[in-house]
């Protein structure tokens, strides 16, 4: 799926005042955040959940940001990742969503290679929204 299809019915939803409402942050935030969840759903959801009450194969991301790495309470994580020594804070996710295996090599969760640097943000931006979980 591409970015593009992504985001051209977010944009088509916007009012004809679009440039005016770009301006608003909040409006452009909540577009982000939206166009995340898309690309979430997409790249990550098949095997993480954003809320604690949701199950999933890995460890649940809801309050990630901000959360020490290989942290979450009784998930078997690789002893790459339990001895990593970081904070998920959002230049190390954009890294481990682009090369996870080079960030921290020995993980076992499969290359997912997200270098779009527009989906990394778009991407960020709905975790932001959903750190509720720390």
């Amino acid at each position: 799926m591409t970015l593009r299809y992504l985001l051209v019915p977010l944009c088509l939803a916007l009012p004809l005042g679009a440039p005016a409402a770009l301006a608003d942050t909040s409006a452009f935030d909540t577009i982000k955040i939206e166009a995340g969840a898309k690309l979430f759903d997409a790249e990550c959801r098949r095997c993480h959940a954003t809320d604690a009450t949701h199950e999933s194969y890995g460890p649940k991301l809801e309050g990630v940001i901000g959360r020490r790495a290989g942290s979450v309470a009784d998930y078997p994580y690789s002893p790459a990742l339990q001895t990593a020594g970081f904070v998920w804070t959002e230049p190390a996710l954009k890294a481990w969503m682009a090369d996870n295996q080079g960030f921290v090599p020995g993980t076992k969760m499969r290359h997912v290679g997200i270098t779009d640097p527009v989906v990394e943000e778009f991407i960020l931006a709905y975790l932001r929204s959903v750190q509720g979980g720390n």
